[in-house]
């Protein structure tokens, strides 16, 4: 188990991971519209195995200011998990949900409650679609909220993915209601998860 790193994970194994990118996409999306109480449309999602690198230039560029919802997996399989979406998304989608237009520039407590709430159900709704698809048991801690550049909360990880090598497995969906979100979302099983979910999948 020790050589396997996503450098060599075979382009079977991407398409399943494009497959769970679509259903978990898919089952966030009607999360999202039950939440919202409004049509929400969804793109394809884009999965991509990407350098570190190139993950902030796709999200707008380093400097680009998101709202990261990061939090811990624990149960048959450990890492993390991350959801970024751009600010002004995340601003539209705290409005909606609150039914109020937001004032000023930063989010309020009440406000950042209802995004982080907003992160755990599409986050949720990724990890339900992982545990269904590999029969895995998998539980997520209590979601930690950043608001800052694309650069600063991708190095968190960064510093933890380092031990896969240079490349992360990325899913990029889009979500419109009368708006068009960019949505990014991040897994960063260890190494042992990730023999666990191909094991799981039958790849290994």
């Amino acid at each position: 188990m020790g050589d396997l790193n996503l450098e060599s994970v075979s382009e079977q194994y991407l398409d399943v991971l494009k497959e769970l990118g679509n259903i978990g996409a898919g089952n966030a999306t009607t999360a999202l519209a039950q939440m919202l109480q409004c049509k929400v449309d969804m793109k394809v999602p884009q999965v991509r195995l990407l350098d570190f690198g190139e993950v902030g230039t796709l999200m707008g560029g380093e400097e680009q200011i998101m709202a990261g919802i990061y939090l811990c997996v624990e149960g048959d399989i450990t890492g993390s998990i991350m959801f970024l979406l751009e600010k002004d998304a995340a601003r539209h989608l705290v409005s909606k949900l609150m039914g109020m237009e937001l004032e000023g520039d930063t989010f309020s407590e009440m406000e950042t409650s209802a995004l982080k709430e907003i992160g755990n159900i599409i986050t949720g709704a990724y990890l339900n679609s992982l545990s269904t698809i590999t029969n895995l048991k998998i539980y997520p801690s209590i979601p930690d909220l950043t608001i800052d550049m694309a650069g600063a909360i991708l190095s968190v990880p960064a510093i933890e993915f380092g031990t896969l090598g240079d490349k992360i497995l990325l899913i990029q969906t889009q979500f419109t209601d009368d708006f068009e979100l960019n949505g990014f979302f991040i897994l960063v099983p260890d190494l042992e998860s990730y023999g666990k979910i191909l094991g799981a999948l039958g790849m290994i």
